[in-house]
């Protein structure tokens, strides 16, 4: 079969859904992966160029259906040779939880609900979907975010998980590369998604803007081809690496 198996978590909107658009349109076989968004995943895959995309879904905080949905897509697109960790919750699963002004129990169960999707579901899809690459190679691309460096005080859970994901990254780039898989990793600020609209309105988002000295944030197919990019052949070398994606908002040493 012609191009590369390629599964992509979070894959019916925002960052995912441009990610999808840039392999297929590479000529590679997509599976696009979703929690709850069917018929957005189905619009998705049936618009993509070329042929033999699919559409698979799991809830990520579920290790069995994540193993489960991971080998239908191996079985579907006869391997897999990329995997992209898109799939994160920075919403109603990751409501504001400062130390201050939440009890106990709401903490923990925020805590809770944004790290087994963010980083213990990541760790997982990695780990099914490295049985596949074991024999082949591969890429793996993590989407991390910028909040893992500057702070999230609002949302620690969230910029924890992001942490975590960049570290998880550079481990399985030493762990895996004698398999021929390398792991490299991306880290958008905000991103003009339907998932940030409501943060980018009005005053708020004019401060946003603000934070870049473009004067503005991200657009999805910036943070796709970078992607794109770190899961080319030519890109083994920086396996290991966390690109900074945020038009200079956020500067670290």
């Amino acid at each position: 079969m012609a191009g590369r198996a390629v599964l992509v978590t979070g894959a019916s909107r925002g960052i995912g859904r441009a990610v999808a658009r840039a392999f297929a349109k590479g000529g590679d076989r997509v599976a696009v992966h979703h929690r709850d968004s069917a018929e957005l995943a189905e619009a998705l895959r049936a618009e993509l160029p070329g042929d033999g995309h699919v559409v698979v879904r799991a809830d990520l905080a579920d290790p069995e259906a994540v193993r489960a949905m991971v080998d239908e897509a191996a079985r579907r697109l006869g391997g897999i040779d990329v995997l992209v960790n898109n799939a994160g919750v920075y919403g109603p699963r990751d409501l504001p939880h400062p130390v201050f002004g939440n009890t106990y129990d709401q903490w923990q169960e925020q805590w809770r609900l944004v790290l087994e999707t963010n980083l213990t579901g990541a760790a997982n899809v990695t780990w099914c979907a490295a049985q596949h690459m074991r024999e082949r190679g591969g890429r793996i691309v993590n989407v991390s975010s910028r909040g893992a460096f500057r702070g999230e005080p609002e949302q620690p859970a969230y910029g924890a998980s992001k942490a975590g994901l960049n570290a998880l990254g550079q481990s399985l780039a030493l762990a895996l590369a004698p398999y021929g898989i390398a792991v490299a990793t991306v880290a958008p600020g905000f991103v003009a998604t339907d998932m940030t609209t409501t943060h980018l309105s009005g005053e708020r988002g004019a401060a946003i803007r603000a934070q870049s000295p473009f004067n503005r944030v991200a657009r999805p197919e910036e943070i796709a081809a970078a992607v794109h990019w770190l899961a080319s052949p030519e890109a083994e070398w920086a396996s290991g690496t966390i690109v900074d994606l945020n038009g200079a908002s956020y500067l670290r040493t």
